[in-house]
């Protein structure tokens, strides 16, 4: 039982993708970000990049796809051995079908909420899912400035996974450093992810042990932090 880093590969240099996760031992999961220039005004990489990291380390995979129509092509993340699948609920026509097509394959079905996107409307689709992923930057490109707005949003999505009794992952993702991971961890995430501030540092896996300590610290003895 504890918190989770996942350090974003998006911050990485695509170049050496396995190198990058080599570098990063003790991390929990790699974020894979997806885009398709559509859904966010960036593209970067998609199946084919995903299928060769999965031969090239034993993390598992934490694919965030930021694209239009995942009911369509987030399913193929799943059957090729993604650990966690993560879709926007903005982009997705039925989430909750969604969410159990990911299941039935295999993976962990997560669903991630734009900055402005609120929670409370997808109250009852939280037992559908195994991860809430609430972003505290707009989704589209690394090394944004966190979004402090969005942490009462992460306060309010704990209550309510609380109040329904669930074993749901609440994971933040945008801005998170050393110096914003425990106001995350406070207000009740535990799946953190990190880019620039675990790739942009001297050494990567010191950078994720330090984020992992500092969020263990600040963390409210209830949350409901897994393992992988």
């Amino acid at each position: 039982m504890g918190v989770q880093i996942s350090p974003s590969l998006l911050s990485a240099d695509f170049a050496r993708l396995a190198d990058a996760a080599a570098a990063v031992p003790h991390a929990d999961w790699l974020h894979v970000d997806v885009m398709d220039n559509h859904f966010v005004p960036n593209l970067t990489l998609g199946l084919p990049v995903v299928e060769a990291m999965l031969k090239a380390t034993q993390i598992p995979l934490d694919c965030h796809l930021m694209i239009e129509d995942p009911d369509r092509w987030a399913p193929a993340y799943a059957e090729v051995g993604v650990g966690s699948v993560t879709f926007h609920v903005e982009a997705a026509r039925a989430p909750i079908r969604l969410a159990r097509e990911l299941r039935s394959l295999g993976t962990r079905a997560g669903m991630a909420l734009k900055p402005a996107t609120p929670v409370d409307p997808y109250e009852d689709l939280l037992p559908e899912l195994d991860m809430l992923l609430v972003m505290t930057v707009e989704p589209g490109f690394g090394g944004q400035k966190f979004l402090d707005v969005c942490l009462p949003k992460v306060r309010r999505a704990r209550e309510l996974i609380a109040r329904h009794g669930l074993e749901l992952w609440l994971q933040v993702d945008g801005g998170v450093s050393a110096e914003t991971i425990e106001r995350c961890a406070e207000a009740g995430a535990d799946v953190f992810v990190a880019g620039s501030a675990v790739f942009g540092a001297d050494d990567p896996d010191r950078m994720v042990e330090e984020l992992r300590r500092l969020a263990e610290s600040a963390g409210p003895s209830s949350n409901a932090g897994l393992t992988s």
